[in-house]
């Protein structure tokens, strides 16, 4: 049996859709973030030495980081589903944007919520200072390393509503919490009708929904 070690309110809720859209049985075990810190508990490290989610075992086989498990319940599982075939443009692009969007798109999403969030977690008498970082920050570098990407994500999708061509793939799994991170934090406010078609067609998706229902809480749906 599969267990999904699900951490609330992360990136682990796409490991919940990518099973419900292979049609697999598996069990999720959930773990609370910290009130205080919105960390994932030190229980996690039972799991995984680094103590983060999503993780899965697969009887005696524990696997860590989203890309990593996309790959390999679509590998042992898919029967040829959610990857294009070898050899393909479509496949190139699969593997691109599996890979891209934990290594190019979220570190500029992550630094954006650690700057929004640190002057909640300050000193009281330093606060003030966080609050100006963190603008400066977000207005110099951030922001407008964020709308570069944003603007690469709708030129992507110029062809086809999916990452990878005219079906959903991993990747489109896996891009689906960039974009929902970005749209969380206001930035896709803009002329950007693909990517908005994009997040519409993911949570329309009949295995996207009962994902969600047996992942507990999602802010980003």
């Amino acid at each position: 049996m599969i267990v999904v070690h699900h951490l609330e309110a992360s990136r682990s809720q796409r490991i919940l859709w990518l099973l419900e859209e292979l049609g697999l049985e598996y069990e999720v075990k959930r773990y609370n973030r910290d009130p205080k810190t919105m960390l994932a508990p030190a229980s996690l490290r039972a799991v995984h030495p680094l103590g983060k989610s999503p993780v899965i075992t697969d009887g005696d086989t524990t696997i860590a980081e989203t890309g990593a498990i996309v790959e390999y319940l679509i590998e042992k599982y898919g029967e040829g589903r959610l990857i294009p075939p070898t050899g393909t443009d479509d496949r190139r692009r699969y593997s691109y944007w599996l890979h891209y969007a934990e290594g190019s798109a979220m570190p500029f999403l992550v630094m954006k919520l650690i700057f929004t969030e640190m002057p909640k977690q300050g000193p009281f008498f330093a606060r003030p200072l966080l609050r100006m970082v963190g603008r400066q920050v977000g207005d110099k570098y951030l922001d407008p390393n964020i709308a570069t990407h944003i603007r690469y994500w709708e030129d992507a999708l110029a062809n086809s509503t999916w990452f990878a061509g005219n079906d959903l793939t991993g990747a489109d799994i896996m891009m689906s919490f960039p974009v929902e991170a970005a749209n969380a934090r206001d930035a896709l406010r803009g002329n950007f009708p693909r990517i908005n078609a994009f997040l519409a067609a993911a949570h329309a998706r009949p295995a996207y929904q009962r994902a969600l229902a047996k992942g507990g809480p999602y802010p980003y749906a």
